[in-house]
């Protein structure tokens, strides 16, 4: 059995900060992955140069010290979401009028080189081997002396099994505690107030189109837009900040249970687009749907119903530890400040390390 000092499970923006961290103090980790790719709920897929956000798209500088603290350190720069001009809003029977734009109070910013930036600037500070793709947890043992940590399916022989000093959870709590067996079991207030946490965005849809052109601009848009009907509820510019291409990025207000496949989907929202912003718009160059809700690693069946608003996020059950602080939460959604977000995501990464004896 192979062991460690601490073992991280999640790779999103927490679990890999976590390992930065640890990392810069020399302490000895392994992360595991279940996905075969690291960044969980970041997703920037690469198009000709251009890094096309499909998870987060921004942060607000004004507001977020951390996320701000992180880009110099890595060397990365944001630039402010455009959001000159005007803005549409389309009702229900199709119809869009032009409306006065709701720029984002404080402004909002995105990274160049899209958000994997920040997850590969991270990677590349953290020592090879320790990261573990396509390892899914299935169980968490309480030990004597540590945790165990059981990789495989709950249906099938396990891959292999890790000791540990300690245990950072990176996940979602509510992805935790319906896909992780817990031994002993949590108790029963700790496992109902993590299924109640709701995972921020797991029930999102997010579209993006490229064009050579930003025709929207050249006529006095800002690319924002708002629609009742939708397939697309909200619009936003998803340019660069100078070059080319363009990008018009938006959310698919239909809920989970209602969305049909992706491609019947895709073609609703380019002819959306097509009405709103002209015929050159439903003809972009590229284009890319993410449906998070259909994926395993990120929502449960739980979150298939849409949040409208944003949860008010915190520690489940009030604990930043059980199991005699061997065992750590992290993730945004137990953040207690800007839970939800990416400032949350590396709040919580630091307060998990801090921790670690």
């Amino acid at each position: 059995m192979e062991e460690t000092d601490t073992i991280i499970i999640g790779g999103g923006l927490s679990g890999i900060y976590s390992a930065f961290l640890l990392a810069a103090r020399k302490k000895s980790f392994i992360l595991l992955e279940a996905r075969s790719r690291v960044g969980g709920r970041i997703l920037s897929p690469e198009h000709q140069g251009f890094f096309v956000d499909l998870g987060p798209s921004w942060y607000w500088p004004m507001i977020n010290p951390n996320v701000n603290a992180l880009l110099q350190t890595l060397g990365l720069k944001g630039y402010p979401q455009f959001e000159r001009g005007f803005a549409l809003c389309q009702a229900k029977d199709g119809h869009a009028e032009i409306i006065e734009g709701y720029p984002m109070n404080p402004p909002g910013w995105r990274v160049a080189g899209g958000m994997i930036s920040l997850i590969n600037g991270l990677c590349s500070r953290i020592p090879e081997g320790v990261i573990r793709l396509n390892h899914p947890v299935c169980e968490i043992k309480q030990m004597d002396d540590g945790v165990q940590v059981i990789v495989g399916h709950h249906d099938m022989k396990p891959k292999c099994s890790l000791k540990a000093l300690r245990v950072i959870l990176a996940l979602p709590p509510r992805l935790a505690a319906s896909s992780i067996l817990f031994t002993p079991d949590l108790s029963y207030n700790l496992t109902q107030a993590m299924l109640r946490t709701s995972t921020w965005m797991a029930g999102q849809a997010k579209f993006f189109a490229i064009y050579n052109q930003a025709n929207w601009r050249h006529i006095g848009l800002s690319g924002q837009g708002f629609s009742v009907c939708g397939p697309l509820g909200e619009i936003h510019d998803g340019s660069d900040e100078t070059n080319p291409p363009y990008g018009l990025t938006g959310f698919v207000s239909i809920p989970a249970l209602r969305r049909k496949d992706s491609d019947t989907t895709v073609q609703a929202i380019l002819t959306q687009l097509a009405t709103l912003y002209g015929k050159k718009a439903g003809q972009p160059i590229g284009v890319y749907y993410k449906d998070w809700a259909r994926e395993e690693f990120t929502a449960t069946e739980y979150d298939h119903r849409s949040t409208h608003n944003h949860p008010e996020f915190l520690p489940p059950a009030g604990k930043t530890s059980i199991w005699n602080d061997t065992f750590l939460f992290a993730g945004t959604e137990t953040a207690e400040h800007f839970g939800g977000y990416l400032e949350g995501a590396l709040y919580s990464a630091e307060r998990a390390v801090s921790m670690v004896n």
